[in-house]
Protein backbone atom coordinates (compact mmCIF):
# COMPACT_ATOMS: atom_id res chain seq x y z
CA UNK A 1 0.00 0.00 0.00
CA UNK A 2 1.05 3.63 -0.03
CA UNK A 3 2.72 5.08 2.54
CA UNK A 4 -0.09 7.27 4.21
CA UNK A 5 -1.99 4.28 4.54
CA UNK A 6 0.58 2.27 6.00
CA UNK A 7 1.30 5.53 8.28
CA UNK A 8 -2.32 5.70 9.18
CA UNK A 9 -2.34 2.02 10.24
CA UNK A 10 0.61 2.98 12.82
CA UNK A 11 -1.59 5.79 14.23
CA UNK A 12 -4.30 3.84 14.64
CA UNK A 13 -2.78 1.05 16.50
CA UNK A 14 -0.93 4.07 18.90
CA UNK A 15 -4.73 5.42 19.22
CA UNK A 16 -6.11 2.46 20.25
CA UNK A 17 -3.84 2.03 23.30
CA UNK A 18 -0.40 1.22 22.30
CA UNK A 19 1.01 4.31 22.42
CA UNK A 20 0.85 4.63 26.53
CA UNK A 21 3.14 1.69 26.42
CA UNK A 22 6.10 3.95 26.76
CA UNK A 23 7.61 7.26 25.62
CA UNK A 24 8.16 7.74 21.86
CA UNK A 25 5.80 4.94 20.83
CA UNK A 26 3.62 6.59 18.39
CA UNK A 27 7.29 7.15 16.80
CA UNK A 28 7.91 3.75 16.92
CA UNK A 29 4.69 2.63 15.69
CA UNK A 30 4.67 4.93 12.69
CA UNK A 31 7.92 5.27 11.55
CA UNK A 32 7.99 0.75 12.11
CA UNK A 33 5.45 0.92 9.90
CA UNK A 34 6.49 2.76 7.28
CA UNK A 35 10.36 1.26 7.51
CA UNK A 36 10.43 -1.67 5.29
CA UNK A 37 10.42 0.60 2.42
CA UNK A 38 13.81 1.44 3.04
CA UNK A 39 14.21 -0.78 0.28
CA UNK A 40 13.34 2.12 -2.12
CA UNK A 41 17.14 3.68 -1.92
CA UNK A 42 17.92 0.89 -4.54
CA UNK A 43 16.71 3.58 -7.03
CA UNK A 44 19.84 5.84 -6.10
CA UNK A 45 22.08 2.79 -7.21
CA UNK A 46 19.54 1.99 -10.55
CA UNK A 47 17.50 -0.91 -9.03
CA UNK A 48 13.44 -0.99 -8.70
CA UNK A 49 11.44 -3.59 -9.34
CA UNK A 50 14.09 -6.75 -8.56
CA UNK A 51 15.00 -5.17 -5.48
CA UNK A 52 11.26 -3.64 -4.38
CA UNK A 53 9.22 -5.38 -1.63
CA UNK A 54 12.24 -8.03 -0.99
CA UNK A 55 14.76 -8.41 1.76
CA UNK A 56 13.05 -5.94 4.15
CA UNK A 57 9.44 -7.08 3.52
CA UNK A 58 11.08 -10.58 4.80
CA UNK A 59 11.60 -12.18 7.83
CA UNK A 60 15.27 -11.30 8.55
CA UNK A 61 14.68 -7.44 7.30
CA UNK A 62 11.56 -7.68 9.55
CA UNK A 63 13.46 -9.39 12.70
CA UNK A 64 16.59 -6.97 12.28
CA UNK A 65 14.43 -3.46 11.46
CA UNK A 66 12.96 -3.10 14.53
CA UNK A 67 15.93 -3.16 16.76
CA UNK A 68 17.64 -0.43 14.80
CA UNK A 69 14.82 1.86 15.03
CA UNK A 70 14.01 1.25 18.58
CA UNK A 71 17.90 1.97 19.59
CA UNK A 72 17.72 5.46 17.30
CA UNK A 73 14.99 6.39 19.10
CA UNK A 74 16.34 5.84 22.51
CA UNK A 75 19.67 7.67 21.32
CA UNK A 76 17.13 10.27 20.26
CA UNK A 77 15.67 10.67 23.55
CA UNK A 78 18.79 10.83 25.42
CA UNK A 79 20.21 13.31 22.73
CA UNK A 80 17.34 15.44 23.46
CA UNK A 81 17.44 15.08 27.36
CA UNK A 82 21.04 16.02 27.31
CA UNK A 83 20.31 18.88 25.27
CA UNK A 84 17.58 19.97 26.97
CA UNK A 85 15.16 19.71 24.24
CA UNK A 86 13.50 16.69 25.81
CA UNK A 87 9.62 17.56 25.70
CA UNK A 88 8.64 17.40 29.10
CA UNK A 89 5.44 16.12 28.19
CA UNK A 90 6.89 12.62 26.97
CA UNK A 91 6.43 9.59 29.47
CA UNK A 92 9.87 7.39 30.28
CA UNK A 93 11.25 5.38 26.79
CA UNK A 94 11.19 1.95 27.95
CA UNK A 95 13.05 -0.48 25.70
CA UNK A 96 11.02 -3.47 26.09
CA UNK A 97 7.78 -1.81 24.87
CA UNK A 98 9.52 0.44 22.58
CA UNK A 99 10.97 -2.33 20.69
CA UNK A 100 8.10 -4.12 20.65
CA UNK A 101 5.67 -1.15 19.13
CA UNK A 102 8.81 -1.16 16.44
CA UNK A 103 7.95 -4.85 15.43
CA UNK A 104 4.44 -4.17 15.67
CA UNK A 105 4.57 -1.37 13.35
CA UNK A 106 6.92 -3.32 10.83
CA UNK A 107 4.91 -6.11 10.63
CA UNK A 108 1.64 -4.46 9.99
CA UNK A 109 3.64 -3.42 6.47
CA UNK A 110 3.95 -6.83 4.68
CA UNK A 111 0.49 -7.26 5.67
CA UNK A 112 -1.15 -4.60 4.18
CA UNK A 113 1.74 -4.46 0.51
CA UNK A 114 -0.05 -8.29 1.01
CA UNK A 115 -3.59 -6.85 0.05
CA UNK A 116 -2.39 -5.77 -3.41
CA UNK A 117 -1.87 -7.16 -6.92
CA UNK A 118 1.30 -5.60 -6.84
CA UNK A 119 2.60 -8.67 -4.48
CA UNK A 120 5.35 -9.29 -1.83
CA UNK A 121 8.10 -11.78 -0.92
CA UNK A 122 7.05 -12.87 2.46
CA UNK A 123 9.99 -15.07 2.62
CA UNK A 124 13.09 -13.37 1.22
CA UNK A 125 15.64 -14.35 1.62
CA UNK A 126 14.75 -17.95 1.60
CA UNK A 127 12.17 -17.50 -1.12
CA UNK A 128 11.72 -15.28 -4.04
CA UNK A 129 8.11 -16.52 -4.34
CA UNK A 130 5.71 -13.26 -4.98
CA UNK A 131 2.32 -13.51 -2.31
CA UNK A 132 -0.88 -11.48 -3.70
CA UNK A 133 -3.89 -10.27 -2.06
CA UNK A 134 -6.15 -8.95 -4.91
CA UNK A 135 -7.93 -7.05 -2.21
CA UNK A 136 -7.44 -3.23 -2.51
CA UNK A 137 -6.31 -1.03 -4.82
CA UNK A 138 -2.62 0.61 -4.21
CA UNK A 139 -4.06 3.96 -2.94
CA UNK A 140 -7.78 3.32 -1.15
CA UNK A 141 -9.17 6.30 -0.15
CA UNK A 142 -11.78 4.45 2.32
CA UNK A 143 -8.93 2.93 3.78
CA UNK A 144 -7.30 6.06 4.62
CA UNK A 145 -10.93 7.44 6.04
CA UNK A 146 -11.73 4.52 8.51
CA UNK A 147 -8.45 5.08 9.52
CA UNK A 148 -7.95 8.62 9.92
CA UNK A 149 -11.37 9.16 11.17
CA UNK A 150 -10.08 6.92 13.87
CA UNK A 151 -7.55 8.65 14.64
CA UNK A 152 -8.45 12.06 14.37
CA UNK A 153 -11.74 11.09 17.04
CA UNK A 154 -9.68 9.66 19.39
CA UNK A 155 -7.12 12.16 19.57
CA UNK A 156 -10.06 14.45 20.02
CA UNK A 157 -11.63 12.86 23.09
CA UNK A 158 -7.90 12.45 24.37
CA UNK A 159 -7.92 16.44 24.31
CA UNK A 160 -11.16 16.42 25.89
CA UNK A 161 -10.08 14.63 28.92
CA UNK A 162 -12.70 11.89 27.75
CA UNK A 163 -12.43 8.40 29.97
CA UNK A 164 -12.45 6.06 26.75
CA UNK A 165 -10.26 8.08 24.43
CA UNK A 166 -9.31 4.99 22.64
CA UNK A 167 -12.49 3.67 21.34
CA UNK A 168 -12.56 5.72 17.70
CA UNK A 169 -9.27 4.43 16.73
CA UNK A 170 -10.73 1.06 17.56
CA UNK A 171 -13.78 1.05 15.64
CA UNK A 172 -11.53 2.74 12.80
CA UNK A 173 -9.02 -0.37 13.14
CA UNK A 174 -12.46 -3.29 13.35
CA UNK A 175 -14.31 -1.30 10.68
CA UNK A 176 -10.72 -1.45 8.28
CA UNK A 177 -10.43 -5.16 8.74
CA UNK A 178 -14.25 -5.67 8.11
CA UNK A 179 -13.63 -3.47 4.35
CA UNK A 180 -10.74 -5.69 3.70
CA UNK A 181 -12.32 -8.89 4.69
CA UNK A 182 -15.30 -7.74 2.20
CA UNK A 183 -13.43 -6.65 -0.63
CA UNK A 184 -11.25 -9.89 -0.44
CA UNK A 185 -14.28 -11.91 -0.79
CA UNK A 186 -15.22 -9.66 -3.70
CA UNK A 187 -12.12 -10.50 -5.98
CA UNK A 188 -12.28 -14.40 -5.29
CA UNK A 189 -15.97 -14.21 -6.18
CA UNK A 190 -14.76 -12.14 -9.03
CA UNK A 191 -11.66 -14.31 -10.11
CA UNK A 192 -13.75 -17.03 -10.35
CA UNK A 193 -16.68 -16.00 -12.34
CA UNK A 194 -13.68 -14.54 -15.12
CA UNK A 195 -12.20 -18.14 -14.55
CA UNK A 196 -15.59 -20.00 -15.35
CA UNK A 197 -16.20 -17.25 -18.63
CA UNK A 198 -12.90 -17.79 -19.95
CA UNK A 199 -13.79 -22.15 -19.79
CA UNK A 200 -16.91 -21.17 -21.15
CA UNK A 201 -15.38 -20.03 -24.06
CA UNK A 202 -12.79 -23.05 -24.49
CA UNK A 203 -9.94 -21.24 -22.98
CA UNK A 204 -8.47 -24.33 -21.25
CA UNK A 205 -6.60 -25.33 -19.05
CA UNK A 206 -6.76 -21.39 -16.94
CA UNK A 207 -3.23 -20.98 -15.18
CA UNK A 208 -4.18 -17.29 -13.62
CA UNK A 209 -7.17 -15.66 -13.32
CA UNK A 210 -6.98 -12.02 -11.31
CA UNK A 211 -9.91 -9.71 -10.28
CA UNK A 212 -7.99 -6.51 -9.13
CA UNK A 213 -9.38 -4.02 -7.43
CA UNK A 214 -9.49 -0.17 -8.68
CA UNK A 215 -9.37 3.22 -7.53
CA UNK A 216 -12.44 4.84 -5.78
CA UNK A 217 -15.22 2.52 -6.39
CA UNK A 218 -15.30 -1.09 -4.48
CA UNK A 219 -18.32 -2.70 -6.19
CA UNK A 220 -16.03 -3.15 -9.49
CA UNK A 221 -12.95 -5.49 -10.83
CA UNK A 222 -10.81 -5.17 -13.42
CA UNK A 223 -10.09 -9.05 -14.82
CA UNK A 224 -7.70 -11.22 -16.23
CA UNK A 225 -7.68 -14.44 -17.09
CA UNK A 226 -4.69 -16.62 -18.92
CA UNK A 227 -4.76 -19.83 -20.87
CA UNK A 228 -3.06 -21.79 -23.43
CA UNK A 229 -0.68 -18.79 -23.91
CA UNK A 230 -3.61 -16.31 -24.23
CA UNK A 231 -5.39 -13.40 -22.14
CA UNK A 232 -8.62 -12.46 -21.77
CA UNK A 233 -9.69 -9.38 -20.27
CA UNK A 234 -13.27 -7.79 -18.63
CA UNK A 235 -14.79 -6.33 -15.97
CA UNK A 236 -17.10 -7.43 -12.96
CA UNK A 237 -19.50 -4.35 -11.48
CA UNK A 238 -21.37 -5.70 -8.46
CA UNK A 239 -23.87 -2.71 -8.21
CA UNK A 240 -26.43 -2.17 -8.84
CA UNK A 241 -26.47 -5.75 -9.64
CA UNK A 242 -23.64 -8.14 -11.16
CA UNK A 243 -22.50 -7.35 -14.37
CA UNK A 244 -20.06 -9.11 -16.08
CA UNK A 245 -18.47 -8.24 -19.21
CA UNK A 246 -15.44 -9.83 -21.05
CA UNK A 247 -13.28 -8.90 -24.20
CA UNK A 248 -14.74 -10.36 -27.42
CA UNK A 249 -11.79 -12.42 -28.08
CA UNK A 250 -8.13 -13.83 -26.36
CA UNK A 251 -5.03 -11.62 -27.32
CA UNK A 252 -1.41 -13.78 -27.41
CA UNK A 253 0.75 -12.92 -25.11
CA UNK A 254 3.75 -13.52 -27.17
CA UNK A 255 6.14 -14.56 -24.53
CA UNK A 256 7.41 -17.63 -26.61
CA UNK A 257 9.03 -15.66 -29.21
CA UNK A 258 12.74 -15.92 -29.71
CA UNK A 259 12.79 -12.29 -29.37
CA UNK A 260 11.42 -11.72 -25.69
CA UNK A 261 14.61 -14.61 -24.48
CA UNK A 262 16.94 -12.21 -26.62
CA UNK A 263 15.77 -8.93 -24.74
CA UNK A 264 16.01 -10.45 -21.49
CA UNK A 265 19.06 -11.24 -22.01
CA UNK A 266 20.78 -8.13 -23.34
CA UNK A 267 18.56 -5.94 -20.97
CA UNK A 268 18.61 -5.97 -17.47
CA UNK A 269 15.64 -4.24 -17.53
CA UNK A 270 13.37 -6.04 -19.37
CA UNK A 271 14.72 -9.94 -16.75
CA UNK A 272 13.88 -7.59 -13.47
CA UNK A 273 11.11 -7.02 -15.38
CA UNK A 274 9.95 -10.69 -15.96
CA UNK A 275 11.01 -11.57 -13.06
CA UNK A 276 8.46 -9.39 -11.42
CA UNK A 277 5.96 -9.47 -13.21
CA UNK A 278 3.01 -11.62 -12.89
CA UNK A 279 1.24 -11.83 -16.34
CA UNK A 280 3.72 -11.13 -18.99
CA UNK A 281 2.48 -9.94 -22.58
CA UNK A 282 4.99 -8.60 -25.34
CA UNK A 283 4.80 -6.62 -28.31
CA UNK A 284 7.43 -7.22 -30.66
CA UNK A 285 8.08 -5.30 -33.72
CA UNK A 286 10.27 -6.80 -36.28
CA UNK A 287 12.66 -4.59 -37.96
CA UNK A 288 14.73 -5.15 -40.98
CA UNK A 289 18.13 -5.46 -38.64
CA UNK A 290 16.41 -7.05 -35.82
CA UNK A 291 13.39 -6.17 -33.19
CA UNK A 292 11.66 -4.17 -30.83
CA UNK A 293 10.50 -5.51 -27.68
CA UNK A 294 8.06 -4.12 -25.17
CA UNK A 295 7.25 -6.13 -22.34
CA UNK A 296 3.90 -5.49 -20.16
CA UNK A 297 2.28 -6.91 -17.87
CA UNK A 298 -1.14 -7.53 -17.90
CA UNK A 299 -2.58 -6.49 -14.30
CA UNK A 300 -2.10 -2.43 -15.52
CA UNK A 301 -3.21 -3.21 -18.91
CA UNK A 302 -6.14 -3.66 -20.85
CA UNK A 303 -3.79 -5.31 -23.65
CA UNK A 304 -4.47 -3.18 -26.14
CA UNK A 305 -0.86 -0.70 -25.04
CA UNK A 306 1.42 -1.49 -22.71
CA UNK A 307 -0.51 0.57 -20.02
CA UNK A 308 2.18 2.35 -17.20
CA UNK A 309 4.41 -0.41 -16.51
CA UNK A 310 6.40 -1.78 -19.35
CA UNK A 311 10.13 -1.80 -20.65
CA UNK A 312 11.56 -1.94 -24.05
CA UNK A 313 14.77 -3.39 -25.30
CA UNK A 314 16.05 -3.43 -29.00
CA UNK A 315 17.27 -7.09 -30.23
CA UNK A 316 19.87 -7.51 -33.07
CA UNK A 317 19.06 -10.25 -35.83
CA UNK A 318 21.90 -12.47 -34.85
CA UNK A 319 20.49 -11.58 -31.02
CA UNK A 320 17.10 -13.26 -31.40
CA UNK A 321 18.60 -16.03 -33.24
CA UNK A 322 20.76 -16.78 -30.93
CA UNK A 323 17.71 -17.36 -28.23
CA UNK A 324 16.04 -19.93 -30.05
CA UNK A 325 18.22 -22.09 -28.25
CA UNK A 326 19.17 -20.44 -25.13
CA UNK A 327 16.76 -19.07 -22.34
CA UNK A 328 18.27 -15.97 -20.28
CA UNK A 329 18.02 -16.30 -16.73
CA UNK A 330 16.48 -13.24 -14.99
CA UNK A 331 18.46 -10.99 -12.03
CA UNK A 332 17.66 -13.71 -9.65
CA UNK A 333 19.30 -16.30 -11.43
CA UNK A 334 16.84 -18.52 -12.44
CA UNK A 335 14.87 -19.13 -15.26
CA UNK A 336 11.63 -16.89 -15.68
CA UNK A 337 8.43 -18.96 -15.14
CA UNK A 338 7.51 -17.86 -18.84
CA UNK A 339 4.08 -19.20 -20.14
CA UNK A 340 3.88 -20.51 -23.74
CA UNK A 341 1.89 -18.55 -26.64
CA UNK A 342 2.69 -17.19 -29.88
Amino acid sequence: MDNLAHALAGAALGEAGLKRWTGLGMAALIVGANLPDVDVLGLLVGENLAWRRGWTHGPLGLLLLPPLLAAALIALDRWQGGRGRRPAARPPVRPGPLLALAYAGALSHPLLDLLNTYGVRLLMPFSDRWFYGDTLFIIDVWLWTLLAAGVLLSRRRARAGHPAPARPALTGLLLACSYVGAMGLGSAQAARLAQAAAEARGLRPVDAAVASPVPVDPFRRDLVVRADGRLLFGELRFAPGPRLSMSPAAAPTNMADPAVAAAAGRSKDVADFLYWSRLPFARVERRADGAVVTVADARYSDGSTPGRFSVTARVPAAGEASARTDRPPTSAGRAPDWPAGN
